[in-house]
């Protein structure tokens, strides 16, 4: 007979504890109270699993952490195995709540690619939450293949030469039901959309915009401003993709000019970037979304 896990009420509890030993300015440490806030109210509990990254170092050494959930850390490639089968347990027991994978860019678009991909195609019963700060964080700022291009890393003292992965194009061709983009930026639609993906089953991956002050080289105090910048400029649009076939732009660039982004960090050589080029790729986006929406509009 198998025997179901005790739930953990959520109360006062929260999802990152306060005394963390995270970075001042650390997106990833905003969007770990954003979703907590999400889920406060949600009367569910959430597992979280992490792979190797700055989210796992955040809980700190043991026997203390700093997450106020069950959380389980895996291997580089590995976490959306794991929560597969965390998922299917608890599932088969019908418990309530949510099994969260919350990785960074290098466990989802490089490391952890394949078994994401494969949990995506079966369609595995799991939120994926990528926080994306461009650069494998927790092990020096090295490239990886969501840096943008011109980017400095230890990796690319002079810049990169490559254009960063497009990960959601690549998870919409699953055909999951619902993958988004998020903001620390746009508190109300990050919580529209983490409410959208609570309400549905199935594979739903969610894109955070993650600044890092220390491998960006920007101030701490500027990284809600530069999510904000990356989405009125265009450089990180905002909208969901329903079954990977209907889309919706849920906030229209407002003009922002990109260069006011790249002023902001030090990772970036001004003289190196081509602004002309880099607003027609901004526009060249927003029109390229704009036409998918339009033609293929998400109902509401």
């Amino acid at each position: 007979m198998n025997a179901t896990a005790p739930t953990i009420p959520r109360t006062d509890e929260h999802l990152l504890r306060p005394g963390n030993t995270n970075c001042g300015g650390c997106g990833m440490s905003i969007g770990l109270t954003m979703l907590d806030r999400a889920l406060t109210d949600a009367a569910e509990t959430c597992s979280l699993v992490i792979p190797a990254c700055c989210g796992i170092v955040t809980a700190g050494a043991f026997p203390t952490t700093s997450y106020g959930v069950p959380t389980i850390a895996t291997t580089f490639a590995s976490s959306p195995a794991v929560a597969s089968g965390v998922a299917a347990i608890r599932d088969l027991n019908e418990e309530p709540g949510q099994v969260i994978c919350w990785a960074g860019d290098g466990g989802t678009y490089d490391i952890g690619m394949g078994t994401l991909s494969a949990a995506a195609e079966r369609n595995e019963n799991i939120i994926y939450i990528c926080y994306d700060n461009e650069i494998y964080g927790n092990t020096g700022g090295q490239r990886s293949s969501a840096t943008p291009a011109r980017a400095r890393t230890t990796t690319t003292p002079w810049g990169k030469t490559q254009d960063k992965k497009d990960i959601m194009t690549i998870m919409a061709g699953h055909r999951i039901p619902y993958a988004a983009t998020l903001s620390i930026a746009h508190p109300e639609d990050f919580a529209h959309k983490l409410a959208t993906a609570l309400a549905l089953k199935g594979m739903r991956f969610l894109l955070l915009h993650s600044p890092c002050p220390t491998g960006w080289k920007s101030e701490p105090a500027d990284s809600v401003k530069l999510v904000r910048l990356a989405v009125g400029s265009g450089l990180f649009p905002l909208y969901e993709v329903f079954d990977g076939a209907t889309y919706r732009i849920n906030v229209e660039p407002d003009g922002t000019d990109p260069a006011e982004y790249f002023q902001c960090q030090r990772r970036f050589d001004a003289e190196e970037i081509d602004l002309r080029a880099t607003r027609r790729a901004c526009a060249d986006r927003i029109q390229r979304l704009q036409a998918l929406a339009t033609q293929y509009p998400a109902d509401g």
